[in-house]
């Protein structure tokens, strides 16, 4: 299984807009700036985060973006799924029927239920685990002292 970063860099965009005040916004260009990503990549991201209601967009000037809902009620998997999309990790190709010769009504894969059972597993821990759980090991963390400087660097990259 391969998951593009597109997750990974939504999650901790999230975690930078959970910093900002009420009525602040923070530019798409300085979350990009921040996270090492392309301005445009990442503003197809963010699109996606608005489309399924975790964020929200602020056009104009002083526009940016800001938090629709509250980290305890964003999954990790709400946030895979709106950058992943609905899709199944394991697709049977075909290999074992090739190999025995299968006709059609024979036709099988073994890894198939396997496969199930490890997604079913993985993407539970993914909708047990909320943003906040990894915002609250954040701050308790050995990032702690850290975590100040990004906390003014939001400051002077947001908009009021």
């Amino acid at each position: 299984m391969h998951m593009k970063t597109g997750v990974e860099q939504s999650v901790y965009a999230i975690l930078l807009l959970d910093m900002l005040p009420d009525r602040a916004v923070l530019p798409g260009e300085a979350i990009s700036q921040q996270l090492g990503t392309s301005a445009t990549y990442f503003q197809k991201l963010l699109r996606k985060l608005v489309s399924a209601d975790l964020i929200t967009s602020v056009p104009g000037i002083k526009g940016g973006f800001k938090l629709k809902k509250k980290l305890e009620d964003i999954r990790i998997y709400d946030i895979y799924l709106a950058i992943e999309g609905q899709q199944t990790l394991y697709s049977a190709s075909g290999i074992l029927n090739d190999m025995l010769e299968l006709h059609a009504e024979d036709q099988c894969c073994l890894l198939s239920d396997l496969m199930e059972e490890a997604e079913t597993a993985w993407k539970s821990v993914l909708k047990r685990e909320t943003v906040a759980y990894l915002a609250e090991e954040m701050k308790a963390n050995r990032f702690k002292n850290k975590l100040e400087s990004l906390q003014a660097w939001v400051k002077e990259k947001m908009v009021v």
